[in-house]
């Protein structure tokens, strides 16, 4: 009971992460513009995403606009979006994988070693995902931070993180997080389902041949 309570939290946590893969891959809030030094007072925020940038003006009117081209999008945005999207297909296929190596389905009921093996796939491919995830957030703040602190770089054009960041890092931990628990569980299940069995086989009574009268 405690393994398939263990199995069922390790999945809804990768779910979750997964959901929220796919939110902060699509949020437009992935760097926010910054009010430090003269940018204290404006009169409109910027924000820049993976497919689109917004500008919010004071009056709460918001204007958004798609990138034009591919080709134009800087090399940053592009490897960023190549990461966010394998995250989350392999956080999809996690889900499949992971669904069929569950306690609670019929699938491989008659194999449950096979089963577990499964299980621990689906688990692994969620870490995977989740790396996938780690490496493109933390590689797109990298850059934010590197161009905030260049002395080069004017004040208006200075960006801060946004929403969509810090979106993306829970979701990476909760896919990770969960493929642990999934891996970790089906581990112990499949080690304790090769031990020796708890009662010791029943030993035939030995039948003696009656002896003769003389």
């Amino acid at each position: 009971m405690a393994n398939f309570a263990i199995q069922m939290m390790g999945f809804s946590m990768a779910v979750i992460g997964f959901i929220g893969l796919i939110a902060s891959t699509t949020m437009v809030e992935w760097k926010a513009s910054s009010y430090a030094g003269d940018n204290i007072v404006t009169a409109q925020a910027m924000y820049e995403g993976l497919w689109k940038s917004c500008v919010s003006q004071s009056t709460g009117q918001v204007q958004c606009k798609v990138y034009d081209s591919l080709l134009q999008v800087p090399a940053q945005i592009q490897a960023t979006r190549a990461l966010m999207i394998t995250s989350i297909l392999f956080s999809g296929f996690a889900i499949l994988v992971a669904m069929v190596g569950m306690k609670c389905t019929t699938c491989l009921a008659d194999a449950p070693e096979q089963k577990n093996k499964v299980a621990v796939a689906g688990g692994a491919l969620f870490i995977v995902a989740g790396l996938c995830a780690l490496v493109g957030t933390s590689w797109f703040a990298n850059r934010i931070a590197v161009d905030f602190y260049n002395p080069f770089t004017p004040t208006n054009a200075r960006y801060e993180f946004g929403a969509a960041l810090f979106v993306g890092w829970g979701a990476m931990a909760l896919a990770i997080l969960g493929g642990a628990f999934l891996c970790c569980q089906c581990k112990g299940a499949s080690s304790n389902s090769r031990q020796a069995p708890r009662y010791p086989k029943s030993v035939q009574p030995t039948v003696t041949p009656a002896s003769g009268y003389v």
